[in-house]
């Protein structure tokens, strides 16, 4: 596995999973070796990019031959870390965190769903997926059992302090958060990926505006 090579920037980070996406693409279409520009082609983004990208990881080709598909796409999966598996709870069992549940393969990405929990006593003990909705007076006994490594919170901001601080307490330092939330203020040593859907809908809106101009 190739290591990294200093400070490497969020927008290199970002184009990790569509490198891994479009890999997983070519490898199923029998594609095995592939020159910079073609992935680059295949990326939207130049050869220079590409070789840039992957050279802050030490590089995968060679000068001329290109990149073998399956190897780029393993050695892309460890630096996502999506070659070993994490375990996860989905906390807000609301439209939300059920669409999160049915249509999100968390396996593939490198998370295997361990429970379901929700606040609302019409919920907790209800079964969605074949997991049993949890009461978050259970979290800290839960985390332990089941050695949880992140939390999904499918919640709104007005309720999300209090759900993160017993997260937190309960030893949880990794989130994905479509609260409003900012955890990392709060907790400084905490990772979290946060989901912004009115902010993707909002620049949907200046795309098309744009677009009309």
């Amino acid at each position: 596995m190739s290591k990294l090579t200093g400070q490497i920037s969020m927008p290199v980070i970002r184009r990790l999973p569509k490198y891994y996406r479009c890999l997983c693409t070519l490898e199923q279409n029998g594609t095995e070796k592939i020159s910079s520009r073609k992935l680059a082609e295949a990326m939207n983004i130049t050869a220079s990019q590409v070789r840039q990208d992957l050279n802050c990881f030490g590089g995968f080709g060679q000068q001329g031959y290109g990149y073998y598909v399956t190897h780029l796409r393993e050695e892309i999966a460890k630096l996502l870390g999506i070659d070993t598996i994490k375990n996860a709870i989905i906390y807000g069992m609301g439209n939300l965190g059920r669409a999160v549940l049915y249509h999100f393969d968390f396996e593939k990405f490198g998370f295997s769903l361990k429970g379901l929990f929700d606040k609302n006593p019409e919920l907790i003990g209800t079964e969605l997926a074949g997991f049993s909705i949890t009461s978050p007076d259970k979290i800290k006994s839960f985390m332990s059992e089941n050695h949880i490594d992140a939390a999904i919170l499918c919640l709104p901001t007005i309720t999300a302090e209090e759900v993160i601080d017993n997260l937190y307490n309960a030893g949880i330092r990794a989130f994905l958060n479509f609260s409003h939330f900012d955890i990392v203020s709060k907790y400084p040593d905490c990772v979290v990926e946060n989901v912004h859907l009115s902010e993707s809908l909002m620049t949907l809106a200046y795309l098309m505006r744009s677009h009309e101009e």
